[in-house]
């Protein structure tokens, strides 16, 4: 997560170097038409000051840029820089195909994940203006189809699918991440799946990531407008800004122009990835085109969005009764956005926004600052959209400072090592087993204020350990992390982690969030606990997903199920609730409660399966070895399941050479 472009300023580089410059009249943004300039190019600054040619930004990027695909596991990277609605910064490192047939360009295409969460909120918003939606009506008055088997989604308005407080489960996603197939399952059946679900908590609540929400605003988009969402944002957004190299799988879009992709297990380039849920994440783009689908919040492209309904997109939403005090942070959901107060731009007082987007294979990462008029974009093949974000906010703190907006970039910060003092004795009631999604850790806070945590689910990891200091907290000994205890208004306990993270020559994420609640132990019957044990320790393998599914090389089988040592009628996250179910009854705000998924088991010809978010599994004793004869045969059975085998050791490394007949592919849907 380059080549050489050149940055226009706004004041005095300081140096008296003769710049190049253009005529004002030829170097003026329009609307609806965003200019990029070659590295000769300048712009008038507001203060009518010497122009400045951004020789340090441009070699920071490139500099930073090859970082990431030397030291942060990241294939290629492409990034652009926009001022005033000029790009003036723009550049690409890494590999793309294995033949290096096909250099990496400016248009070259990458899935942002994410991202694109943030224009399904401009296309609610446009229909906002247009006084077709009220952010505050509930969705069932538009979607009348929308039903669940809990009574509070009546209560779901629009506005909680952007800032994600309707307390829906989390992500739908059956079918959803493919290899070159743009089936539309997910989106079609996104109703249906709702249908049987419960929520997680009432809505308005509380914030916390939501993937089906944005599909569910997909949906309230076509509902309204009586469009396909390919459609309406083509006519709407990317058309009238220029955004040539923005499309969705729906458009089929030329795999020659995708940048390549790479997994770490398999040898080789990958297929294309396509993620059907658009509005959640499947829109594909470049680093420029982000660039100018940022002026819509910058005030350069007033005739996409009103100002008043692009501001309102930045509003702290999050801002809910259970959330974190106020602290320097990457998290704080506006409409959309991922934070609308992104650290460390808050340092310089500067407003900041961003939006990050993550697929298996594509990352991506958009940083606006409206009141600068400025933003950076970066998509990736590989690495994060974290090292993504990072990478953003280089390229415009090095563009602030030659700009004189900034006078130095600042050092990172800590919270400082533990100050010796004794430990309250009622701090010894927060240690116990506390659960965030899919995990849980145990923490042990001693009576000398030493504090420990260790994963069950990881017990290889040291532990972490941080000591009592004597503003009450308990500090990591380089102090970069910071942790206390909130006992919130529903009752439940969280452990408040702070923490700056320092990546290597990009600078620092701050986390301010609820990490994990406390679980309490319980009892179960002694027919519910045999059931689990027998269960223990068991894979179980992916069995419904269609034939082109991504999920079958990233993730095949779920983690062993293990039935929890340390927390008694637990396994995960998830309470025990019967011999064939679990539940999570997780109320934690951000990120680390999102995504919750009860496991119900049925037995069906004598095999166990497990039911987990609508995905089916099976047990591994139905696992059977495969027969190296000389001619095998595989049926797809009626219910479309997957055949999974075992290979024995003796026959490891043989070649299988697999026919298919003319009608195969109509057992898969």
């Amino acid at each position: 997560m380059l080549i050489s472009c050149l940055l226009l300023a706004s004041c005095d580089d300081g140096n008296n170097a003769p710049v190049e410059t253009q005529n004002t009249a030829e170097t003026q943004s329009t609307p609806g038409k965003l200019n990029t300039y070659e590295p000769a190019a300048a712009m008038d600054s507001p203060s009518n000051e010497a122009l400045i040619t951004y020789e340090a930004t441009r070699n920071a990027a490139k500099e930073k840029a090859d970082l990431l695909t030397t030291t942060y596991d990241t294939n290629s990277v492409q990034y652009a820089l926009i001022d005033h609605g000029n790009i003036v910064v723009s550049g690409q490192s890494g590999k793309n195909d294995e033949q290096e047939q096909r250099p990496l360009t400016k248009d070259t295409m990458y899935g942002i994940g994410s991202t694109s969460k943030i224009f399904t909120t401009v296309a609610v918003m446009q229909l906002v203006d247009q006084g077709k939606i009220d952010l505050d009506t509930p969705v069932v008055q538009y979607i009348p189809d929308f039903t669940m088997k809990d009574e509070r989604y009546k209560q779901i308005t629009p506005r909680m699918l952007l800032n994600h407080s309707s307390g829906l489960n989390g992500s739908s996603f059956t079918d959803a991440f493919l290899f070159e197939d743009n089936d539309t399952y997910a989106h079609d059946t996104l109703l249906k799946q709702l249908a049987g679900q419960t929520l997680k908590a009432d809505p308005g609540a509380y914030s916390v990531y939501s993937n089906d929400g944005f599909t569910l605003a997909e949906i309230l988009v076509e509902k309204v407008s009586g469009m396909d969402f390919t459609s309406y944002i083509h006519r709407y957004i990317t058309e009238p800004l220029g955004m040539v190299n923005t499309k969705t799988p729906l458009d089929s879009p030329d795999t020659a122009k995708m940048a390549g992709l790479y997994y770490p297990t398999y040898t080789g380039q990958l297929p294309g990835e396509t993620v059907n849920v658009i509005g959640a994440g499947g829109i594909y783009s470049t680093a420029e085109d982000l660039a100018r689908f940022s002026t819509i919040f910058t005030g350069e492209a007033g005739e996409v969005l009103g100002g008043k309904s692009a501001a309102a997109t930045a509003q702290d939403e999050y801002k809910t009764s259970l959330w974190p005090d106020d602290a320097d942070n990457s998290i704080g959901y506006g409409l959309g956005w991922d934070s609308v107060d992104l650290y460390p731009f808050s340092e310089y007082g500067i407003k900041a926004l961003t939006k990050g987007g993550d697929t298996f294979l594509y990352h991506a990462s958009l940083v606006v600052l409206p009141e600068q008029d400025m933003a950076a974009a970066v998509v990736t093949s590989g690495g994060s959209s974290t090292v993504d974000q990072l990478l953003a906010n280089e390229i415009l703190l090095q563009a602030l400072k030659e700009k004189g907006t900034i006078a130095e970039i600042k050092p990172e910060k800590s919270y400082g090592a533990p100050v010796k003092a004794d430990m309250p004795e009622s701090l010894l009631k927060y240690s116990g087993i506390y659960g965030a999604t899919g995990t849980t850790m145990n923490i042990k806070i001693s009576e000398g204020g030493v504090m420990t945590i260790t994963s069950e689910q990881s017990p290889d990891n040291p532990a972490e350990i941080y000591e009592y200091s004597a503003d009450g907290t308990f500090r990591s000994a380089k102090g970069d992390g910071m942790i206390s205890f909130v006992t919130e208004e529903n009752g439940r306990t969280y452990e408040w982690l702070r923490q700056y993270a320092s990546f290597t020559g990009l600078g620092q994420v701050a986390i301010s969030m609820y990490n994990a609640e406390k679980l309490q132990p319980q009892d179960l019957p002694a027919e519910t606990q045999e059931a689990w044990m027998q269960r223990d320790g068991k894979k179980y393998y992916l069995l419904t997903e269609k034939y082109t599914s991504i999920d079958y090389l990233t993730i095949p089988i779920i983690t062993q199920l293990n039935v929890s040592k340390q927390l008694p009628g637990y396994v995960l996250d998830k309470r025990i609730t019967s011999p064939n179910s679990a539940v999570s009854e997780l109320q934690i705000p951000g990120a680390n409660g999102r995504d919750l998924s009860s496991l119900t088991f049925f037995t069906q010809d004598g095999v166990e399966y497990l039911n987990v978010g609508g995905f089916i599994l099976v047990n591994e004793d139905a696992v059977k070895p495969f027969n190296f004869t000389k001619k095998s045969t595989v049926t797809i059975p009626p219910s479309g399941y997957a055949r999974w085998y075992t290979i024995s050791e003796k026959d490891g490394g043989k070649v299988i050479k697999v026919n298919m007949s003319s009608r195969s592919w109509m057992n898969f849907r």
